[in-house]
């Protein structure tokens, strides 16, 4: 069941016992073309009927379905496992899917490698000393997630502690199962300046991966002024992070496109200059941003950190899923599988769904006398409606409202709610105001009131929302609002309406 979503497989290094140990053990990777015989036993555990589990073929499967599916797809076995003999053959034109036995296995145009079910009666069969345990760590069924690992290369890390980086990498590589049809992989080193050691693209299985990491040589250098280390080195995370939003995650480097986009930043020591604009300006691209941090500072370094909790502000979310921290270099290698559990949880990985994962949107709601009742509570449920849509935190999207008639009222200012249900409650408690109808000096007012405790990383958005014709100037308030930075957008509820954008 381990090896789902690509070629590569848990061996043993005779070429001839698949091993994967308990969690926390070690284990090495080799792939399925690298086994000498033609014929294999495997034994699987029971549950390999599981849908994760992904087969690719009818009777001859691709080499990197999972073995222990096919085996129940093709009847060999049932959903209670048991010991299989397994034939590697040549690779097919195309891959039939079908459903059998409680698996639907997919089709596949093309692969280069497959293997089949070789049945014999229980007279003729035997079976070697040496058998295939596919015992499961960890399934990474789904994760195709596109990758970029950033690492410190700098002399202030010192040999042994890059080492120890490179041996982590190597893990991971490990865990994913690197392959087309799952996670890709590709790493940036940092030392005077990032630069990209291999890209999503240039390796297609696990083992290629750890031999190309294996023979990364340290960049060495130093930067200019960045992350702050105990070696009293430094390195300039904000300069990696803005090398990857620029470089790395392109068509012509492999990115897919449908794959979520995932950086992550192994840190050992603390900021002396923000990280959070260029972490921002990453997000809104699209890169899921998660932070290794390595060792506390102590007692004495704590002098340094100007900014202890740069974490929550960098990445995407503050509910820590995208930081993990590690307390000592020597423990680095647990964390291998909560990093990777993290990465293939394509679900939570909420910034490669919206480019707008840091803003602060002001509703500025037209109250007058002509909207009425009726109008003025459907204008509420229409901003609650596009408030939902965002996530909302003091690091991700903020809501402000403001309403007008010839005069204006905040309602609430970007910092007075932190969760979504407490925005969406403000929202509800607005109450109809009524008078004349004075756009432009709404424009203005929000601008000043609400938008002056806006956070200078967050992007700034407008919408304006009216019924009719404005009895002061619109036009040079939202040129102004614009000037200053700030999207402005009109939502009419009246065809004569000024559209400002």
């Amino acid at each position: 069941c381990a090896e789902q979503s690509n070629i590569c497989n848990g061996l043993g290094q005779d070429h001839s016992i698949l091993t994967i140990l308990p969690k926390g053990e070690h284990w090495q990777t080799f792939c399925l073309r690298d086994i000498i015989n033609p014929e294999f036993i495997a034994k699987c555990p029971p549950g390999c009927q599981d849908i994760k589990y992904r087969v690719y073929g009818t009777d001859i499967y691709a080499s990197f379905s999972s073995v222990c599916g096919a085996a129940v797809h093709s009847g060999t076995i049932d959903n209670s496992g048991g010991k299989i003999l397994v034939q590697k053959v040549a690779g097919q034109s195309g891959y039939r899917g079908s459903f059998s036995n409680g698996i639907r296995s997919l089709s596949l145009p093309r692969w280069r490698e497959s293997f089949i079910m070789k049945i014999k009666s229980k007279k003729q069969q035997k079976y070697p000393s040496q058998i295939f345990s596919l015992s499961l760590l960890f399934p990474v069924s789904d994760c195709k997630v596109d990758l970029s690992f950033l690492i410190d290369g700098s002399w202030s890390i010192g040999k042994r502690r890059f080492q120890i980086q490179k041996q982590f990498l190597s893990d991971v590589a490990q865990a994913l199962d690197v392959g087309i049809a799952g996670p890709l992989l590709g790493i940036v080193q940092y030392g005077d300046d990032p630069s990209t050691e291999f890209n999503l693209k240039t390796h297609a299985n696990s083992r290629d991966v750890k031999n190309a990491i294996e023979k990364i040589p340290q960049k060495g250098g130093r930067s200019n002024v960045g992350m702050w280390h105990r070696d009293h080195g430094m390195w300039d995370p904000r300069k990696a992070l803005s090398f990857v939003n620029k470089n790395f995650f392109l068509d012509t480097n492999g990115n897919r496109g449908g794959a979520p986009n995932v950086a992550i930043v192994l840190v050992d020591g603390w900021p002396t200059d923000k990280v959070e604009e260029a972490s921002r300006l990453a997000r809104e691209s699209g890169i899921n941003i998660f932070f290794v941090t390595i060792e506390g500072a102590d007692e004495n370094e704590k002098q340094n950190v100007i900014e202890p909790n740069f974490v929550d502000k960098a990445v995407c979310r503050t509910n820590g899923f995208y930081s993990i921290n590690v307390p000592s270099w020597f423990n680095l290698r647990k964390a291998v599988q909560t990093l990777v559990k993290r990465v293939c949880d394509t679900d939570r990985l909420a910034c490669s769904k919206t480019c707008l994962n840091s803003a602060d949107i002001s509703f500025v709601i037209d109250g007058s006398s002509s909207v009425g009742t009726g109008n003025f509570r459907t204008v509420l449920q229409f901003v609650a409606n596009i408030s939902k849509e965002f996530e909302i935190s003091d690091t991700d999207t903020r809501i402000g409202a403001v309403q007008y008639t010839y005069e204006q009222r905040l309602e609430f200012g970007f910092d007075k709610h932190s969760t979504k249900q407490d925005v969406l409650n403000a929202i509800k408690r607005i109450n109809y105001w009524s008078g004349g109808t004075s756009t432009g000096a709404a424009i203005t007012y929000a601008s000043e009131q609400l938008f002056s405790k806006s956070k200078p990383n967050k992007r700034k958005i407008m919408i304006l929302i009216t019924d009719g014709r404005s009895y002061d100037d619109v036009r040079g308030p939202a040129m102004t609002a614009q000037h200053n930075g700030k999207l402005v957008l009109s939502s009419a509820m009246v065809a004569h309406s000024t559209y400002i954008q």
